[in-house]
């Protein structure tokens, strides 16, 4: 695993909360001057700690005002069915996100639609069809309470 500083995490910090802001204004946020703010930024790139930088979109003014949570319970558990799951999913650009989980299901699918009209024509037309899919469970969100792409970054303490 990567060292981290307090530096490395104050600049993944700033990033996370603007991925936008210029090397020279991040190096004056954590004290430094732009090339070497500029060089630990390569660095946390190179070491895939800063997977890509993105534009994070408004679902509501995008009217994309659905979220759906579907478990999914597969057929069997084999690694071919494990795979065209996995596969046929990444291939459905209204699941945003997929996990695999412990418990009752297999996986927990996070959808974003416009509406349920929207979400049950997804439903018939691909989810269902899925040959690996046995059982689904669909919950909808009725509101968003928490919402961040930040992740938690553990505080940096000086070396003993």
């Amino acid at each position: 695993m990567t060292q981290l500083d307090r530096l490395d995490i104050s600049i993944l910090r700033y990033l996370q909360e603007n991925s936008s802001i210029s090397i020279q204004d991040l190096g004056a946020k954590v004290g430094l001057s732009a090339t070497p703010c500029w060089r630990r930024v390569k660095r946390l790139q190179n070491e895939g700690l800063i997977r890509k930088q993105v534009a994070l979109l408004d679902a509501k003014l995008l009217e994309l005002d659905v979220n759906v949570f579907v478990h999914v319970k597969l057929t069997e558990h084999s690694d071919e069915v494990l795979k065209m799951f996995e596969e046929s999913v990444a291939n459905i650009p209204e699941v945003v996100e997929c996990y695999s989980v412990s418990g009752d299901t297999d996986f927990l699918l996070r959808i974003v639609v416009a509406d349920v009209a929207t979400y049950e024509t997804l439903l018939y037309k691909k989810l269902i069809r899925l040959r690996e899919v046995g059982t689904l469970n669909s919950m909808f969100a009725l509101r968003q309470v928490k919402y961040t792409t930040e992740l938690p970054l553990a505080p940096v303490t000086a070396p003993r």
